[in-house]
């Protein structure tokens, strides 16, 4: 029997046991369950009925891009998949569903084989049932969360949501994403402009060719968002609410003056002001921690991208913690298949990233495999 036959043998192993200690009783509580938002950059976990949550700072990108596959994703993603819950005190009776978002898309266009095999152990060692999540999907779990937490005060018909590998720009009944989150993004930068794979890489000084070449990227890969003119924009994560917004703020308004949005003229002017500047002056400049001016005017050239898409040539910016959790929570087919999950894997290593969207009820349950 080989690897991955074995792994698929131990989640039914599994799911049969916990059916067996039940005694035929199902003592699940109605309608609980426990999400894992699973980034390039952190676990973050939360359940139904609760407020509390917990996370885990884990560089699932910086990982896949040394080289390492996705067996290194494991060990990390184990441990804070069994402690989270225990650490935000869910019922661990609840099923238990995550999200793999920019990072596991990218360890299965690495290797599809291998990132299977990975979560199968995954499963088989935490009980979680992980799914890769095409980048429309991650958006429309974005727009849940900004109607959810924003109410009212969301105002445009589309936010934009820049994690750390990719970008989504969700709307209710349309979604665009892309790979360019901030530190792909960034990272793209240092290929093109400065012939390295290094994350972060010294960017600045920027000269206009390196200024043109860069628009240009941008420009290529957000042409086929393909939205509609009157859309509206609403940046709702934090490179943009506690770096961008900040940053140009100090660069460009009057002293005093309140800003919640972000203007593409202004973020041209603020631009031309940091291009010529190292990175230390640039922090110094704009008031910026160090952690965060590394990635601050990538930041800026990915924003001033974006607002050409915007019908006013505006970003609004919300100031609120969002994640992928209440989505996940509130999507059914997801939890569907955590009792199904072994034919998930094999239709992900048959399909791909399409697995998710085909029909767990086709598949019969774990238990009786």
């Amino acid at each position: 029997m080989g690897r991955l036959a074995r792994l698929l043998a131990a989640i039914v192993f599994s799911a049969a046991s916990v059916h067996a200690a039940a005694a035929g009783e199902d003592t699940t509580p109605a309608g609980c369950r426990i999400a894992f938002d699973m980034g390039s950059s952190g676990i973050r976990a939360g359940a139904t009925g609760s407020e509390r949550t917990a996370k885990r700072e884990f560089d699932a990108l910086a990982v896949l891009w040394a080289g390492n596959g996705p067996a290194a994703l494991a060990p990390p993603s184990i441990s804070a998949l069994r402690e989270l819950p225990k650490e935000a005190q869910f019922d661990a009776r609840c099923p238990a569903v995550g999200g793999g978002f920019s990072a596991w898309r990218l360890a299965l266009q690495q290797d599809a084989k291998g990132l299977v095999e990975t979560l199968a152990l995954i499963h088989a060692e935490s009980g979680v049932a992980v799914l890769v999540m095409p980048a429309d999907r991650e958006g429309a779990y974005g727009y849940f969360a900004a109607r959810q937490i924003l109410g009212r005060q969301l105002t445009t018909t589309h936010v934009v949501d820049i994690g750390g590998g990719s970008l989504q720009i969700a709307g209710e009944k349309r979604s665009f994403a892309m790979p360019l989150g901030q530190k792909s993004w960034h990272r793209l930068l240092c290929e093109q402009l400065r012939d390295t794979t290094e994350v972060p890489c010294q960017l600045q000084p920027m000269d206009e060719r390196d200024l043109t070449r860069a628009r240009a990227l941008i420009a290529v890969r957000v042409a086929g968002a393909g939205l509609p003119r009157e859309t509206t924009l609403t940046a709702i994560s934090r490179p943009v609410s506690r770096g961008v917004l900040p940053a140009v703020r100090r660069l460009t308004a009057p002293a005093g003056e309140p800003r919640t949005s972000l203007r593409h003229r202004e973020l041209q002017a603020a631009i031309a002001q940091l291009a010529p500047l190292d990175l230390a002056a640039t922090a110094a400049r704009t008031g910026a921690a160090a952690s965060h001016a590394a990635y601050l005017f990538s930041d800026l050239l990915l924003v001033d991208g974006l607002t050409r898409l915007a019908a006013d040539a505006e970003l609004q910016v919300a100031e609120a913690s969002f994640s992928n959790v209440p989505g996940l929570l509130a999507d059914d087919q997801a939890y569907a298949w955590h009792g199904r999950y072994a034919c998930y894997l094999q239709r992900l290593a048959e399909t791909g990233i399409a697995a998710i969207a085909s029909d767990p009820a086709a598949c019969p349950p774990d238990q009786a495999r």
